[in-house]
């Protein structure tokens, strides 16, 4: 507005020699022409819809500065053991009340598709319509029987049913068996990374800035809402639309950080030789993920997780104005994905008896999972199971617990954690560091030590509601109950838990592994009920 003021008066000041008359003579032949030239210059000057995107701006073209990059973090100071030994299987003494495991039944409602084909409403078939006929006369006694005329009989009426209508939208994709689809507007596709220099990205944004990109916006934030996405499937949301939208990989990390500072999210951009690089803030470290430091705040470059870092880059000091929100991994509720269920089942055997758990599972879910960067291990330990999940991993133990005294029965489900799987280090199995979901140790065939940590813990606390915590050493991850039972304990605060490890095959609750009994623990995870 203050340009748009600046600038009517120096086109006043040309005709500053003119007379008053002619002045208001050309205005009044010229009216038209000049609302136009008004227009114009409305539009060159306002251009950007959110106040501040000006400021903002500006930022991107002051001078920028070298950053350095800092190692990711990794999750174990040593490999963790490529091999464990088992223990000697022997009967613990029983102790505590008998159990009997309640398992509530799960009531699902199976979430709305977001497609990309509308239904219509539902047509209704209008019946035949007969016209009634007049009754036939009765011919009296001894008369000529009249003649009678019948209405001919009407043609039915039946309503067009018409085909469903397809709406298209200019990106359609397939989010974790979900599909959804999103309209760009034309001149937020046609923004690009040019020259690939520092002005390219405020070129960029300018184009990004002017152009109608609300509605987009608020879609995701729809689609989020509904899908009940927590930050990382934001970030996943956000990352599938750029890379439909841009076939250059810098245009679509553009076009990401713009769209997660309009979300809210504290992004930063920057350049590491000629290409772009997104970083995104969190409080929480994300292990073996470069990083680079803006004051006291740290931000990870997401897409070189486990591959490494991206060396020195330029960038500017200042967030967006008003969006300062962190990438929070956790996961207190799970998405609200469509079903893909599947089933498999765990076997295994303790003392001569073979022993076999059915399990459920959403594979998009798992899929997602999958996705995961390495968090701290308080997201894994405290995410939830698929209700459908839980209840048929319940229900399958609960017909080998129930009826045990409290110890028995807790000594089973480590024997069911530890010997239902194959023991497997990550960079094995997947070539990197991974810590697994409870839903995906049960998914997948091989894990590691503190994927039996996770799902130990979440079954312990769901059908004993019994305190227990991660348990981690330098190079391995175990568990400890808060049980009044007998055996090796560690101190936790003022308070003594018992040591139970999912990966010890064959040990009690109570048996460390050799190795570990002498060393103090390097930290503890709280497992929250």
């Amino acid at each position: 507005m203050l340009q748009n003021r600046v600038g009517e008066p120096k086109l006043f000041k040309r005709f500053g020699h003119f007379s008053l008359a002619l002045l208001l003579g050309f205005s009044l032949l010229h009216a038209e022409s000049f609302e136009d030239f008004k227009r114009s210059q409305a539009e060159a000057y306002q251009k950007y819809k959110d106040e501040r995107d000006n400021a903002f701006n500006n930022y991107l073209k002051e001078q920028w500065k070298a950053y350095n990059a800092f190692k990711g973090t990794p999750l174990y100071e040593e490999p963790k053991p490529k091999k464990i030994e088992s223990a000697k299987a022997v009967k613990p003494k029983s102790v505590g009340p008998k159990i009997n495991v309640v398992v509530k039944k799960i009531e699902y409602k199976e979430p709305e598709v977001l497609s990309n084909v509308v239904a219509p409403p539902a047509k209704e078939i209008t019946q035949p319509t007969i016209m009634p006929q007049e009754p036939k006369p009765v011919a009296k006694p001894q008369e000529t029987p009249a003649i009678v005329q019948i209405e001919p009989k009407p043609k039915e009426q039946i309503t067009k049913i018409e085909p469903p209508k397809v709406v298209k939208y200019d990106i359609e994709f397939d989010f974790f068996g979900t599909k959804i689809g999103f309209d760009i507007d034309k001149k937020l596709q046609n923004a690009r990374f040019y020259p690939q220099t520092q002005e390219g990205i405020a070129n960029f944004f300018d184009v990004a800035a002017s152009s109608g990109y609300e509605a987009l916006v608020n879609d995701i934030k729809s689609v989020s809402s509904e899908l009940g996405l927590n930050d990382w499937g934001v970030y996943l949301l956000v990352h599938e639309i750029a890379n439909h939208a841009y076939s250059n990989a810098d245009d679509a990390k553009l076009f990401s950080w713009f769209v997660f500072n309009k979300l809210g999210y504290a992004v930063r951009i920057g350049l590491a030789e000629k290409h772009v690089v997104l970083l995104h803030y969190s409080k929480k470290i994300i292990y073996s993920t470069p990083n680079y430091n803006f004051g006291d705040k740290k931000y990870y470059v997401i897409s070189n997780y486990a591959k490494g870092s991206v060396g020195k880059l330029y960038s500017y000091n200042h967030d967006y104005p008003g969006s300062t929100k962190e990438l929070d991994l956790s996961l207190p509720t799970l998405p609200n994905f469509a079903s893909d269920m599947q089933k498999k089942m765990l076997s295994f055997e303790q003392f001569g008896n073979k022993f076999s758990v059915p399990v459920v599972y959403n594979k998009n879910l798992v899929d997602f999972m999958n996705t995961y960067p390495q968090a701290d291990y308080d997201t894994f330990f405290n995410a939830p199971l698929d209700p459908r999940t839980y209840e048929s991993l319940a229900k399958g133990l609960k017909g080998y617990i129930d009826g045990k005294q409290a110890s028995d029965a807790m000594n089973f489900v480590l024997h069911f954690v530890q010997k239902s799987f194959d023991y497997e280090r990550d960079d094995q199995q997947f070539g990197r560091e991974k810590v697994m979901f409870a839903q995906e140790t049960l998914f997948f065939d091989k894990s590691d030590c503190e994927d039996r940590a996770v799902l130990f813990s979440y079954l312990i606390k769901e059908l004993f509601g019994v305190s227990i915590l991660g348990v981690k050493y330098k190079d391995h991850m175990a568990t400890a109950l808060y049980v009044p039972m007998q055996g090796d304990v560690v101190k936790a605060g003022s308070k003594e838990f018992v040591v139970a490890d999912p990966t010890y095959i064959n040990a009690n609750i109570g048996q460390s592994m050799p190795k570990y009994k002498p060393k103090e623990p390097e930290s503890f995870i709280i497992v929250k009920k």
